[in-house]
């Protein structure tokens, strides 16, 4: 597709053909242009641009490589193929929290204390000396790598795509998060998300039990309300079924809409599985995903809606199982522990 020079598209062509040759002057120019002009990009030059950016990603320096990639996401959220952007995005990813990672062991070698505080612009002069700049760079820029990988892992075919190297990276995020005492939680929850997922979930007062499925669920406030739409809802067990505005945005649906609990989250050892958590957290057992479901211990209240506005999540009933199923799936499971404290 050939853009005059003027526009988004245009930036693209200069900036693309610029890093290319490692033309440093022109490429800066051609980088100030991307920002300014991708407000008034049309669709062509986004679904365009957005995989041309990808492509040079990793030629691009450090600093100015987090903001392309976030140029690169903001594409993808207007239509660019999430797909053919995915490498590059997800090899600059692994290479800033490698960096961040270098980061927190040289802070901590060198004296430790408070971290900086990722910004704009350059690290501090501080943070380079202690660190080095290519740790110091995966450190500052590893809040714009959260974003741009947000708006890639979206999309189930790129959470599939990233197969065990999101393990890989959540270890990472793990250590980073640790060491540095920061939570970068959206990228924390996105790399956890769980696709084509079996869940046996049993509900204790009824004594019965269910195999369901689920995909794109960010968190368990998501789950929370999904799992009650198919099981309350559904007529399968007595409660409080939500409404279908507050399923629908737990699916697809813009918005949010206020809800109420219908359960406690348990899991099989008897402790709580908070709605702030993840579906990540349900304990596995033989091979399934185990969730106990107790009655609501008080009236909890929250806005329904998803995690990442952008993924499309549900969770779908296979069958009910038969008692003597349910009877062994309940052998594995401890009463409610109290909550203390």
């Amino acid at each position: 597709m050939i853009f005059s020079k003027a526009g988004f598209g245009g930036a693209v062509a200069d900036f693309e053909a610029a890093v290319v040759a490692q033309d440093a002057k022109r490429s800066g120019k051609a980088f100030v242009r991307l920002q300014e002009t991708f407000g008034q990009a049309k669709e062509a030059e986004l679904l365009d641009g957005g995989p041309r950016l990808a492509a040079v990603l990793e030629k691009v320096p450090p600093g100015p490589r987090a903001v392309v990639a976030v140029l690169v996401g903001a594409c993808v959220e207007r239509g660019a193929d999430a797909e053919r952007c995915a490498p590059g995005v997800r090899a600059g990813l692994r290479a800033a929290l490698g960096g961040a990672a270098a980061f927190a062991e040289a802070w901590a070698a060198t004296g430790g204390g408070p971290f900086p505080v990722p910004g704009d612009g350059e690290p501090g002069e501080e943070a380079v000396e202690r660190a080095g700049a290519d740790a110091a760079a995966g450190w500052w820029t590893l809040p714009q790598w959260e974003r741009a990988a947000v708006a890639l892992l979206n999309h189930r075919a790129v959470r599939a795509g990233a197969g065990g190297g999101r393990a890989e990276l959540l270890r990472l995020l793990t250590a980073v998060e640790q060491a540095s005492g920061r939570q970068f939680t959206s990228l924390g929850h996105v790399l956890q998300v769980l696709d084509d997922e079996p869940l046996v979930a049993l509900h204790r007062t009824s004594g019965t039990g269910y195999a369901l499925r689920f995909f794109g669920v960010g968190d368990n406030f998501q789950l929370h309300t999904l799992l009650a739409d198919a099981l309350i809802g559904g007529g399968h067990v007595e409660g409080h079924a939500p409404s279908p505005q507050e399923v629908a945005v737990c699916r697809e649906t813009p918005g949010q809409v206020d809800t109420v609990g219908s359960f406690d989250l348990t899991a099989p050892d008897g402790g709580r599985l908070w709605n702030e958590g993840a579906p990540a957290d349900i304990p596995v057992v033989d091979g399934v995903r185990l969730l106990v479901l107790d009655e609501p211990s008080y009236r909890r209240s929250w806005p329904a809606g998803r995690f990442f506005p952008g993924m499309r999540g549900d969770v779908i009933l296979e069958r009910a199982l038969e008692p003597e199923e349910t009877a062994r799936w309940f052998a594995h499971v401890s009463p409610a522990k109290e909550l203390t404290g």
